[in-house]
């Protein structure tokens, strides 16, 4: 698909797994009724989030058979309310019109654009490097919500590197054929075009990658800033990642016989991170003005959520059962080209911006990168791992606080 348009169809598919989130939802609602008794009676604990001995109190003088329609009732309204919210989402007028920067290098299915003001040859150069796992024009969503142009317009010269999903020739790479043999070349164009050493700027997935050029090639990098980027993947969550390295055994002869981890299963995967998030936001979607500047920037996000891209089989093994199984980052048994990836020997300027609010990548798990890193500085902000992105406010607040020291780097 190319990347200065997204084509969407007449009616969305999403939001995916579509019949997974069916599911859930009504699983929530059956089961809110089933579940009164066993909390009344204390067999089933009341969520930590609720004052459970005060509901229990406000309780007691209720009929149970006038808390159970209440129940019922508001499960009814939800549902119909979550409905309503996928239904307008599928047929939304939004459709993705942005355009690229100028398209200045490419192998394969990888692009590099220049973001760069009007085709001008000043500003500090960035290279920016997505994630494989998702479509690299979260960094440019919306006219009003893109970091690549914001950072254009306030004395950078971005390149966004823009993977796509694996061709024939890329379902057969591992994380090395997409750092030393993409990521290295797109570095060298970013040198030939400008002549200046540029910052490596990665996001989650595209952090991991950029850390491992920076670590090859860090005479030819000005510094790393790294956006919620994971390294010790056990970190708060090792039985759940132990999980999904199990859905790599799993999926082993599938990944083999296709070449590549689909679409869907990986939206399972998010999915799992927090099975009731399609629930509370298609629920609030449905309260929205669907001709609201919140409900274009609502579908904006989705799209780009549901226009996820497959993983290589190779990189797919090597993500779920290496980092995620056997937390390699973490032990020092990563290794790209055969060398491990070793954050202490990486001694450049970095900094490591940490939502407080990640429900991707746990706060704990990309602190330990940036504790390893001997030049590193923290960022702190009150955001999600989409959040930081995306969100109203972020170019007033997140956003300079980045180019600040991307600014200072020598």
């Amino acid at each position: 698909m190319p990347y200065s348009s997204m084509d969407a169809p007449e009616t969305r598919l999403g939001p995916r797994p579509l019949p997974l989130h069916l599911m859930t939802v009504a699983a929530i609602y059956v089961t809110s009724n089933a579940a009164l008794p066993l909390l009344r009676s204390g067999s089933l604990r009341w969520s930590q989030s609720l004052d459970a001995a005060a509901l229990q109190e406000s309780l007691a003088s209720v009929k149970p058979e006038a808390f159970a329609a209440a129940v019922e009732a508001e499960a009814r309204r939800r549902l119909g309310a979550f409905l309503t919210g996928v239904e307008r989402y599928r047929r939304h007028p939004y459709r993705r019109q942005a355009e690229s920067g100028a398209a200045v290098w490419s192998s394969g299915t990888t692009t590099l654009y220049d973001f760069g003001e009007s085709g001008k040859d000043g500003g500090r150069p960035l290279l920016l490097v997505p994630s494989l796992v998702n479509r690299a024009y979260i960094l440019d969503l919306l006219p009003q919500r893109s970091f690549c142009r914001w950072l254009a317009r306030n004395g950078f010269r971005p390149f966004l590197l823009d993977w796509d999903a694996p061709g024939p020739q890329e379902r057969q790479f591992d994380l090395s054929d997409y750092v030393i043999g993409r990521l290295d070349s797109a570095l060298d164009a970013v040198l030939d075009s400008t002549g200046e050493r540029p910052a490596l700027v990665g996001y989650c997935m595209g952090g991991l990658l950029a850390l491992a050029l920076a670590q090859r090639r860090s005479e030819c990098v000005s510094g790393l800033a790294l956006l919620a980027t994971p390294w010790d993947f056990h970190a708060g969550r090792r039985m759940q990642a132990q999980a999904i390295a199990g859905v790599a055994v799993a999926l082993h002869g599938l990944t083999t016989m296709t070449g590549e981890l689909p679409v869907d299963i990986i939206q399972t995967l998010f999915a799992g991170l927090d099975p009731v998030l399609a629930e509370r936001k298609f629920v609030g979607f449905a309260a929205l003005d669907p001709d609201s500047d919140k409900a274009s920037e609502f579908v904006a996000l989705e799209d780009w959520l549901n226009d996820g891209v497959p993983l290589a089989a190779p990189v797919a093994q090597e993500c779920l059962a290496g980092w995620y199984g056997e937390n390699t980052p973490a032990t020092g048994r990563w290794r790209i080209g055969g060398a491990p990836i070793e954050p202490p020997a990486i001694d450049i300027p970095s900094l490591s911006v940490i939502p407080a609010n990640d429900r991707i990548v746990p706060p704990d798990s990309a602190l330990a990168l940036s504790a390893a890193l001997p030049r590193s500085e923290i960022l702190r902000p009150n955001a999600g791992h989409v959040g930081m992105i995306v969100s109203r406010g972020v170019e007033r607040t997140l956003w300079p606080e980045i180019a600040g020291w991307l600014a200072g780097l020598s």
